[in-house]
């Protein structure tokens, strides 16, 4: 194998010649305590930064990898002390397009599995990505040798090993998304379909701006849902949500939302210091909205809407340019049908129509004139017979009095449990609106995927490129996924585009639900890597519910 010396010498004689020369330092060289595998080399500046890989043995004790919750957090710990010591050690641009510049996978505010960092046996693997320098077109070797054989150095010695790492940090970050882990589990034995730890700060800095509102009220319980759970290392208690039907309401500005998010986000774990370590949610909790124009096809949303003019068929529902109401109904059936176990509903993101319809308006609209049947009148058999939890903000209809299990209610951004006052009102002033729900809640979409809809190429190459979390560029398409809110990192996005691809190797005859299964099930055997063949290093876990509704808006999706 090739030595630090070896690559030294290769960046004097390149120095200077076209830039495609860099191919000559493509493969590994032992630098001491590390191992540097140059793996792919950009053709130009301006194009996609190379990929490089560091290896360096894993000197961190057992009990900080010693199970799943603890690997996971010592991955994204080293992923972000990586990052810092890039901003501290890396000296950024010099030359043309993206010259002298380093990059990793850094992790948010949440703690998700990501191939930026993998333990791999005895060894440490970082992945990440360096423009290699230019002037023009032409190679800047001395450079190069500066990055590659002084910086990279004191990057990875400064962030790989434990020596070098504050242990009470590291260990608080372990021991939280263990507990984490551990606090999600129990949900379901105890009946609750999320839990919000006493303390948590759930109010976020800005709309754009993720870190903890300074300055914030903690959270705190009403008694009577105050539920404590041990955990592997901590005592934690907080508000248990009960499964079934619960309403939060309140007044404008209260915390009504700002609760929801927290509890949307509760699917994942969080660092310390977030505000929701202890915030957690059923892992199948789906968030639900109104969403114009998006691409729907062939989605039962006869539960919620039929009886259409022009006879359009809502068995087998199909449109380019999806209204609010039938946007929201094709979003709840697309969830119902990839396993979703709750469903997260907000009024001010919702069709007012798919929501409420009240005694007045059944008056001037009888029911054979109307194809919406609003969610109020379905959410409890949604319960009944299929399980499915329900957690809605209200704030300006009543109606949902009559069916909810529980109602908090938000003041000055702490809940209060007023289910009793709800009930009293309810009682005390009867709507005297017929339900419009039916016998039973109705069928759930069976579809079946045909793999040659998927195509990513567009030109004579398959392109697949993400864009934040709004959008996935997926060959000639776009697929918008900024109605798709409980995606956190652009690194989900990357993923789920090669596991679009992935999935095609299932969509055999199986009906989309087994095919989304089965790609989880492979990534929870074979980790992140199973979606490509290259070591990618810009992957972070998703969900799939996420990927089903990438898959829903991919407009060349055609289903049987």
């Amino acid at each position: 194998m090739k030595t630090k010396e070896d690559l030294n010498h290769l960046l004097r004689r390149i120095d200077g010649k076209g830039y495609k020369a860099y191919k000559d330092i493509q493969g590994q060289y032992v630098f001491g305590q590390f191992r540097l595998h140059i793996d792919y080399v950009q053709g130009d500046p301006f194009a996609s930064p190379s990929r490089l890989r560091l290896r360096v043995e894993n000197r961190f004790p057992e009990w900080a990898w010693q199970n799943r919750s603890r690997e996971v957090a010592l991955r994204d710990f080293l992923a972000r002390q990586f990052a810092r010591c890039i901003r501290r050690f890396a000296k950024g641009q010099r030359g043309s397009g993206k010259s002298g510049a380093v990059f990793i996978d850094e992790p948010g505010q949440e703690i998700l599995e990501r191939t930026a960092v993998v333990l791999d046996g005895a060894e440490v693997e970082v992945r990440f990505q360096v423009g290699l320098p230019a002037f023009g077109r032409r190679i800047a070797g001395q450079q190069a040798a500066a990055i590659l054989l002084d910086e990279l150095p004191a990057i990875a010695g400064h962030s790989l090993f434990p020596e070098v790492l504050d242990e009470e940090k590291l260990r608080e970050h372990l021991l939280a998304n263990e507990d984490a882990d551990a606090l999600r589990s129990h949900l379901e034995e105890l009946g609750l379909v999320a839990f919000v730890a006493n303390g948590a700060m759930l109010p976020r800095a800005s709309g754009i701006d993720p870190r903890p509102l300074e300055g914030g009220l903690p959270f705190h319980s009403p008694g009577n849902l105050e539920v404590e759970i041990q955990l592997p290392n901590r005592k934690v208690i907080g508000m248990g949500i009960p499964r079934g039907i619960t309403l939060i309401t309140g007044g404008g500005y209260h915390g009504k939302s700002t609760l929801l998010r927290a509890i949307e986000l509760g699917i994942y774990n969080h660092i310390p210091g977030d505000g929701r370590e202890f915030v957690v949610t059923n892992p199948q909790a789906a968030k639900i909205r109104a969403e114009d124009g998006r691409f729907v096809e062939k989605v039962n949303i006869s539960p919620f809407i039929n009886n259409l003019p022009q006879s359009t068929d809502t068995l087998r529902f199909s449109t380019q340019n999806a209204s609010g109401s039938t946007s929201q109904a094709a979003n709840v059936m697309e969830a119902l049908e990839a396993g979703a176990q709750a469903l997260l509903i907000d009024e001010d993101t919702s069709a007012t129509n798919f929501m409420i319809r009240d005694q007045r308006m059944q008056q001037l609209v009888p029911k054979e004139r109307e194809p919406i049947t609003p969610f109020v009148d379905k959410a409890r058999q949604l319960f009944e017979e299929l399980g499915v939890s329900s957690i809605v903000v209200v704030g300006g209809s009543g109606l949902y009095f009559d069916i909810a299990d529980k109602v908090l209610c938000m003041v000055e951004y702490q809940p209060q449990d007023l289910t009793e006052r709800a009930r009293e009102i309810a009682l005390a002033h009867p709507q005297g609106r017929q339900e419009e729900g039916g016998e039973s809640f109705g069928p759930l979409p069976r579809r079946i995927p045909i793999g040659q809809s998927i195509d990513a190429f567009k030109g004579r190459r398959e392109k697949i490129r993400a864009f934040a979390t709004r959008s996935l560029q997926f060959g000639a398409s776009e697929i918008d996924l900024s109605a798709v809110e409980q995606l956190v990192d652009n690194s989900q996005l990357n993923a789920i585009g090669d596991a679009l691809l992935y999935a095609r190797q299932y969509m055999d005859g199986r009906p989309l639900a087994e095919v989304l299964d089965r790609v989880m099930a492979d990534i929870e055997s074979g980790a992140l890597d199973v979606l490509s063949r290259r070591k990618e290093g810009h992957h972070a876990i998703f969900r799939k519910l996420e990927l089903a509704a990438a898959l829903n808006r991919l407009r060349s999706l055609r289903v049987e």
